[in-house]
């Protein structure tokens, strides 16, 4: 019998495939063929990187809805509900509705295995075409070449960073994960990319498979002068355009991406709608501002998935903007980089309370607290998430403002305990 629910539709799929992970397209693709959903709308981008790939889909979502445009966004991890993978128009699809994708699919693989992501992405793919979307974003869950998504041929790529990141999938050098990303490319269409050192591995199959790279710093631009800062690039019939670039919560560095990609496609609006567009980007968890009122006072809160020493050097640039004294809530997966991530953190923080994450990967409070005190830093072991953050709140003055990083799971318990005070005042 057939699952009922959403949760159970989920843990069945956990234990459909013998591995998590299984690199490779081909029995993914057949079961799209016979879905039909290789086509999943009449515009397509395909966005894959070490770090920034979230705010980047983000801002190219919003610009498609800013012109007029009905969306499909898919993405992953979630944080809180499997729902937030599969958005249209901006919303999650209802339960309802993943169901009646899961049944679909299992109905046309036959004897065929698929992945929990795999199952996912087929699901992503026969929503959006259920709901006729004109434009597509898609997120790669892991590498590119090779990842479920790739099966869709998209009209714009766009790879935001190059960075160490899963080594055991996409190996640990830089020109075999460039290789992997380089994989969303299609002959004759743009890659637009955000590296600014491109290593070979990325280069060559860029070449070999004729996609028209667009490279930040040789084909567009971010220039700042006294006026402000400003992206020079070009659309689709090779006319320089420029933006004048708002300030927003997302980095800017990915949502230029978005917007060079966007004109790409051939599509425009008035300067001032897609200024806006940028402004209303938003991903949960990605340099996220909360205030709580904690025994009275107002305090501040940071929360960011980042977890690879990419991301931690993009968090560390946005720390130091402003001087003000900072206290760490970390938690971190066995197999990520500690050290890396650590050492791009050297000094910012008066100290770290650490704790186990909600997976059977965490890696363990005491291990971080002896790596950190190795390194010169104050830390402490805590519980779990919802601890570290009572314990920071309550040990430093008001003044403190309290950074949640360090993983997916990290920040969706520190939003998971939020939710559960009521003197919560304001997002941002």
């Amino acid at each position: 019998m057939l699952p009922s629910s959403l949760p159970e539709w989920l843990a069945r799929l956990e234990g459909l495939h013998p591995t998590e992970i299984d690199m490779g397209l081909a029995r993914v693709a057949e079961v799209a063929r016979r879905l039909d959903v290789l086509k999943p709308a009449e515009l397509v981008f395909t966005v894959t990187g070490t770090n920034g790939k979230g705010s980047t889909c983000a801002g190219l979502e919003s610009l498609l809805r800013a012109a007029g445009l009905r969306t499909g966004l898919y993405t992953s991890p979630h944080l809180l509900r499997y729902n937030e993978r599969v958005c249209i128009d901006g919303q999650p699809v209802p339960d309802a509705d993943l169901c009646l994708a899961f049944e679909t699919i299992e109905a046309a693989r036959g004897v065929i295995s698929l992945t929990y992501f795999e199952f996912a992405t087929l699901a992503a793919l026969w929503l959006f075409r259920r709901a006729g979307v004109a434009a597509v974003v898609l997120e790669v869950g892991l590498g590119g070449r090779l990842d479920a998504v790739n099966i869709v041929d998209a009209d714009i790529a766009v790879v935001t960073s190059i960075g160490l990141d899963h080594a055991e999938y996409l190996g640990d050098t830089r020109d075999s994960v460039g290789y992997e990303k380089a994989g969303i490319g299609r002959a004759g269409r743009p890659l637009v990319c955000g590296e600014p050192d491109l290593p070979d591995g990325f280069v060559q199959e860029v070449v070999r498979r004729q996609a028209r790279l667009i490279w930040r710093g040789r084909d567009f631009h971010l220039r700042a002068d006294a006026e402000g800062t400003k992206l020079q690039g070009a659309d689709a019939g090779g006319h320089v355009r420029t933006l004048s670039v708002p300030d927003t919560p997302l980095p800017i560095d990915n949502l230029v991406l978005a917007l060079q990609a966007f004109w790409l496609a051939g599509l425009d609006m008035p300067d001032a709608v897609a200024a806006q567009a940028l402004r209303d980007a938003f991903v949960a968890g990605r340099l996220e501002r909360r205030t709580i009122s904690w025994h009275g006072q107002p305090r501040r809160l940071l929360l960011d998935v980042g977890h690879n020493p990419h991301a931690a050097a993009f968090l560390a640039r946005a720390l130091r903007r402003d001087q003000v004294p900072r206290h760490a809530v970390f938690g971190l997966l066995a197999d990520k980089d500690l050290s890396g991530v650590v050492a791009e953190l050297h000094g910012i923080f008066d100290g770290w309370a650490v704790a186990p994450l909600a997976s059977p990967r965490s890696r363990p409070a005491r291990d971080l607290v002896t790596h950190l005190i190795a390194t010169g830093e104050r830390a402490e072991a805590c519980e779990s998430v919802a601890e570290a953050l009572q314990t920071s709140l309550d040990e430093t003055p008001a003044g403190t403002e309290i950074v949640v990083f360090g993983s997916f799971f990290c920040v969706a318990d520190a939003i998971l305990w939020l939710s559960t005070q009521t003197q919560e005042l304001t997002n941002g």
